[in-house]
């Protein structure tokens, strides 16, 4: 079966479509047209009744004139121009029971149609005069309103074509005139709705393009503009978001990097401390009693080296191992943190221990060797950046208690403190570190590790420089597994 050719819009651009000015535009028109229909409908309806009872005034005035001819003989001539300057063909008038007819001049045999401006509604009003507008020829109406004085109505004879020509000169006039207002108002609404969300939802989709580019490029992040309105909290939260985009792709490019060259490196490394671990084999055998005292201590700190290099940095490329938990004693631990670290001959330093006595964790030991070697050097480098003439007041503390099924572990120095501006992020990769050479992940891997022993790690506030707390809970234990474990004893 043969690939059919699929046609995609290319990223970055947009489709060619009608954008939001042209559907504004098209919305606008019949938006407009709406309205000047409804203005047309009443006013052309109110036209028509304005001119028939115009009709009637006159032929009120007529009427007065005519009854007040003496023995009401009126000359034909005379009744002619009055009827044709007032437009009428008769007029007439009802007084009691009797029905009068003042004046008439080419009555037709048959009157087409009746319109009673006495009790009109709104609909007739609208209906006849689309009716009148709608017929051709020179029909004949016969016009009845309210006459004055003892009356009962009057009315009159009109031709309907003089009638239907000038609501022909109303609608094309209102037509000229609505449609300079419905321009007006077309554009005036349109620009207004343009200015205020076409363009800067352009600038957002503009933005969003352009971002979508390059979006490791801080120079591409939206500016919000000051608007308070649901654009501008949109811009203020587009521009957040790309703030925070950027700043984790840039972590994610150095931890990228950081894994690359830790896989550079592994191999070679690895290979190097095997030596380095063979020559230590070789140590054990000399009978000097410092080598022999130090030998095993060496030959440790390689085989962690090893054990760290197979796993590769948890921030590089491999995930750190499950802890091995089981209950270990603590001082041995932090003894061999403090020498590792080299504090033990280090005189500028004053070293406490306040451990309980006979302290278990529930820990693997590597990790938590990991862990407080991590804080005891981040503490030894904060005293080293700023040193003192007194090396009784350059102090590192770590204590360990038990409360309950919980293990406590604190490391604390009388350094400068954590800086204010690096507690939010205090335990993410890459941002607290503010020495030369430091890489910003100690405090983030020793807090992996401690999560790993689902426990916790936080900055104790309040106190004299910087004071860590490890938290490590006991591991739950079933009692099936515990009555079991009695009964094989």
């Amino acid at each position: 079966m043969d690939d059919q050719p699929t046609t995609e819009t290319p990223r970055g651009k947009l489709p060619r479509r009608l954008g939001l000015s042209g559907k504004l535009f098209l919305l606008t028109i019949p938006l407009v047209a709406i309205a000047c229909m409804l203005v047309y409908v009443p006013a052309i309806a109110n036209f028509r009744m304005n001119r028939l009872n115009d009709r009637l005034a006159a032929a009120n005035t007529a009427a007065l004139v005519l009854d007040a001819a003496p023995s009401g003989m009126v000359p034909d001539s005379l009744a002619r121009q009055i009827l044709t300057s007032i437009g009428a063909r008769a007029v007439a008038i009802k007084m009691g029971q009797q029905r009068r007819l003042l004046a008439s001049a080419d009555l037709p045999a048959a009157i087409d149609h009746d319109i009673d401006m006495r009790n009109m509604t709104v609909w007739e009003a609208i209906s006849g005069s689309f009716q009148t507008m709608l017929e051709t020829g020179n029909q004949t109406i016969r016009v009845i309103g309210p006459a004055p004085g003892g009356a009962q109505f009057i009315e009159t004879v009109v031709d309907e074509r003089p009638l239907r020509q000038a609501m022909y000169r109303f609608s094309r006039n209102l037509l000229i005139v609505g449609l300079g207002i419905g321009i007006l108002t077309a554009g005036l609404v349109y620009i207004s709705l343009h200015f205020l969300f076409v363009r800067p939802m352009r600038r957002l989709t503009a933005n969003m393009v352009g971002f979508h580019e390059n979006p490791e490029s801080a120079a591409r992040i939206i500016v919000p503009s000051h608007r308070g309105d649901e654009i501008g909290v949109a811009e203020r939260e587009l521009s957040a978001m790309q703030r925070d985009l950027v700043s984790m792709l840039n972590q994610k490019s150095r931890l990228a990097a950081l894994g690359l060259a830790v896989s550079k490196i592994n191999h070679d490394l690895r290979n190097l401390l095997a030596s380095s671990q063979l020559l230590s084999d070789q140590l054990g055998s000399v009978p000097d009693p410092r080598v022999q005292r130090f030998a095993p201590k060496l030959m440790r700190s390689l085989e962690r080296a090893i054990a760290f290099c197979q796993s590769t940095l948890s921030y590089g490329r491999a995930q750190e191992a499950a802890p091995d938990r089981r209950m270990i004693p603590i001082e041995p631990v932090v003894a061999e943190v403090r020498e590792t670290a080299g504090l033990a001959s280090d005189a500028s330093i004053t070293w406490i221990t306040a451990i309980e006595r006979g302290l278990f964790v529930d820990a693997d030991p590597d990790q938590l060797f990991r862990v407080l070697l991590n804080l005891v050097r981040n503490a030894a480098q904060a005293l080293e950046s700023h040193p003192r003439n007194d090396p009784a007041s350059m102090q590192i503390r770590v204590t360990g208690r038990r409360e309950g099924a919980v293990a406590i572990l604190e490391v604390s120095d009388t350094g400068p403190g954590v800086p204010q501006k690096a507690r939010d992020h205090l335990f993410e990769a890459f941002q607290t570190s503010g020495r030369p050479g430091g890489s910003g992940l100690g405090l983030a891997i020793a807090a992996e590790l401690v999560r790993a022993h689902d426990g916790e790690i936080h900055l104790v506030e309040g106190t004299i420089g910087a004071t860590f707390r490890v938290v490590i809970p006991d591991r739950p234990v079933e009692l099936l597994t515990v009555r079991h474990e009695r009964a094989r004893a």
